[in-house]
């Protein structure tokens, strides 16, 4: 007797890399893809009629991103499995993927064999994460956190720690420059120092 095959749909913004998931997927004997497409949208409107069992989406992409996404797709079917993948490992969207409830997260390139580790990953686990992100993740964890700075001001000494300049922290944290200006020189003052390198050299010590 024949098990059925589990259907995987995908949506991805580049119509070629889109295509390229049919070459990947056509080895695997337990998996069939049912369908890919550019935009959130169109994957919804088709949902009823396939009834995925497992999404693999683009992070990135026009109209509806794929992170927002997830919840649409889980008032569908609360059971499906959803996998985002992206070019992008920084914590901050890893954090917000999970939290809508993704099953798992991938970093491109893509490749037959990353898609057969995430797929076995989540049948077995219930969850799937390329090895740069598990790094990303576990490195978020290993942050050093000091108890006399707020928790926006330990954000601000991390970044600053790897070399961010204002402008990126401001990026990343979804902020003014001077915004961050503000919270480092409370940083200063804290530290009782005047500069960058005289806070990161007094910090390193403590």
């Amino acid at each position: 007797m024949k098990t059925q095959k589990l259907k995987i749909i995908v949506i991805e913004k580049n119509e070629v890399l889109s295509k390229a998931y049919q070459g990947y997927l056509d080895g695997f004997t337990d998996y069939v893809l049912a369908g890919t497409y550019t935009d959130v949208q169109k994957a919804l409107k088709d949902f009823k009629n396939i009834k995925p069992d497992i999404i693999f989406s683009e992070v990135g992409l026009k109209g509806i991103n794929g992170i927002d996404a997830i919840r649409m797709f889980r008032k569908k079917d609360k059971n499906v499995q959803i996998i985002m993948i992206s070019t992008l490992n920084d914590f901050n969207i890893i954090k917000k993927a999970f939290k809508q409830g993704a099953n798992g997260y991938l970093t491109k390139p893509m490749s037959a064999d990353k898609l057969d580790h995430a797929l076995t990953s989540i049948k077995r686990e219930g969850a799937a994460m390329s090895n740069d992100i598990v790094k990303q993740v576990v490195a978020n964890f290993h942050k050093k956190s000091f108890n006399f700075f707020s928790e926006r001001e330990n954000q601000i000494v991390d970044y600053l720690f790897n070399g961010a300049t204002y402008k990126v922290i401001a990026n990343k944290l979804f902020v003014t420059t001077s915004t961050v200006n503000f919270h480092i020189q409370n940083i200063y003052f804290k530290l009782d120092v005047n500069s960058k390198s005289e806070a990161l050299t007094k910090l390193e010590r403590m």
